[in-house]
């Protein structure tokens, strides 16, 4: 691999919270730690850890902090987007993703679900099935994403009109 490869760790902060509760959030760590496993050196971008406290940004700050966040998201090799529910957040951060070509890989129990059926290149059901993906047989495709991605950041165009779907 040329370089090492960059991942977004979108994923439920407030799902469907109706008030300021946090989902838990030590998934982030655990697909960190798995991803760092298996590529040494990788950049693993996680929003929740760069800004632990954004639930109690002002709303012009929270928007700015979100919207640098999408942005940073299609900067990425591959999206992982993990959904043990509803995230509006991460939905959005998986439009963007697909409409740059990266790579998709969702972790959850939600299959039915268009969004999720949709941009998703890989499903998977749960972390285990992730981490098996992962040592098992991922470091080709992550090659290919980092190749795209270096690809695209000179001029090229990412996806070239086809889905990226299961």
């Amino acid at each position: 691999m040329s370089r090492p490869p960059s991942f977004f760790i979108a994923g439920v902060i407030q799902g469907s919270s109706q008030d300021r509760g946090l989902y838990d959030q030590r998934y982030r760590k655990r697909l960190t730690q798995l991803l760092k496993q298996v590529f040494p050196g990788a950049l693993v971008i996680s929003p929740f850890d760069l800004h632990p406290n954004g639930i109690d940004y002002s709303l012009e700050k929270a928007k700015a902090t979100f919207m640098e966040m999408v942005a940073r998201a299609i900067e990425c090799d591959v999206l992982i987007a993990y959904l043990p529910e509803a995230s509006l957040g991460t939905a959005i951060e998986m439009w963007e993703c697909y409409r740059a070509g990266i790579p998709i890989w969702t972790i959850s129990p939600m299959r039915e679900n268009w969004v999720i059926r949709f941009f998703s290149q890989r499903i998977f059901s749960s972390v285990t099935s992730f981490e098996e993906f992962l040592i098992a047989q991922a470091k080709e495709e992550v090659l290919c994403a980092v190749h795209r991605s270096d690809q695209r950041s000179e001029g090229f165009s990412g996806r070239a009109g086809g889905e990226l779907g299961p």
